[in-house]
């Protein structure tokens, strides 16, 4: 079973997700819930129908089974908004949308640029002059191309894994023990990972890289499959992270997450504590220890 659906994962089909991500998303909503009467008490459909996602929406039923059998290249960005609406689509599943629909119109299946793999030297410079936070830079695959030197420290255990880049979603789902332990809201954090990578999909369903690696998680982690399999999507946001530092035991920690719109693709992410609380005090005595331990970053700093 595994390796056959590894091989389903080899490619993204665009009509396949379109498909999926709306019949999905229309299962979950009940007439109730869309303001529509309920006729009758044996829906032979779980959530709305067609017919009256095509009524919220303001199409016809012809045009909205079209678009949900995968075909979203004619469909206006007015239109997209509306089955958006129609859904209760929230920020991210809109957003998902709109990636799914312009990759559609895409003359010729045309291929985006590839995320970035490496990391301007400028870049590392930044890093490292933030030197009282764990920072680092990753990409939508979840690569991890750059840190700072307490972020080596705070994510030793992401970083053990020898493979360059090191991954998160590698770490979450394929080292499970080690994710559980470091990871304090680990349930949490496996169904935010699967999510971001969905959106990533969206995004760039023809990075070759990110096809690898949604097939190698598939293939090796059920926990995954099921988290896919969700058609869940999730923004890169800010919040607060719960962490088991193996040296320095329980961090919790505000994370905020920037775009870096001169490198496309690139998620500058920040971890801090207020002043006087246990975290704070925790991340200096993080800092101690980094700076008794700091050797080469092993590949993990990218020269650019």
């Amino acid at each position: 079973m595994d390796k056959a659906y590894g091989d389903e994962m080899a490619t993204i089909d665009l009509r396949t997700e379109i498909k999926e991500f709306l019949s999905s998303r229309r299962a979950r909503i009940t007439p109730e819930q869309a303001g529509l009467p309920a006729y009758g008490g044996n829906r032979r459909v779980k959530g709305l129908r067609r017919e009256e996602v095509a009524l919220l929406a303001g199409v016809s039923v012809d045009y909205y089974v079209r678009m949900e059998r995968g075909s979203l290249a004619g469909a206006s960005d007015g239109v997209i908004d509306a089955v958006a609406s129609a859904l209760k689509l929230d920020e991210a599943e809109r957003d998902h949308l709109f990636h799914l629909a312009r990759q559609s119109r895409a003359p010729g299946g045309r291929r985006r640029r590839r995320p970035a793999v490496t990391v301007r030297p400028a870049l590392q410079q930044v890093l490292e002059a933030i030197t009282d936070a764990p920072a680092w830079i990753c990409n939508g695959r979840y690569d991890v191309l750059a840190t700072n030197h307490l972020a080596r420290a705070l994510f030793s255990p992401v970083l053990a894994d020898p493979r360059r880049p090191a991954n998160i979603a590698r770490f979450v789902y394929l080292d499970t023990q080690a994710a559980r332990t470091f990871f304090v809201d680990y349930d949490r954090i496996v169904c935010d990972v699967a999510a971001k990578l969905r959106m990533e999909a969206g995004r760039n369903p023809h990075d070759e890289e990110l096809i690898a690696l949604v097939g190698e998680l598939a293939t090796s982690s059920e926990l995954f499959r099921q988290r896919w399999a969700s058609q869940d999507v999730r923004l890169h946001r800010s919040g607060r992270k719960r962490l088991h530092h193996p040296v320095v035991g329980r961090l919790d920690l505000d994370v905020e997450a920037m775009e870096l719109p001169a490198d496309p693709g690139l998620l500058l992410t920040v971890y801090t504590a207020a002043a006087g609380t246990v975290t704070a005090d925790g991340l200096a005595l993080l800092a101690s220890w980094a700076a008794s331990q700091e050797r080469p970053a092993d590949g993990i700093r990218t020269p650019g």
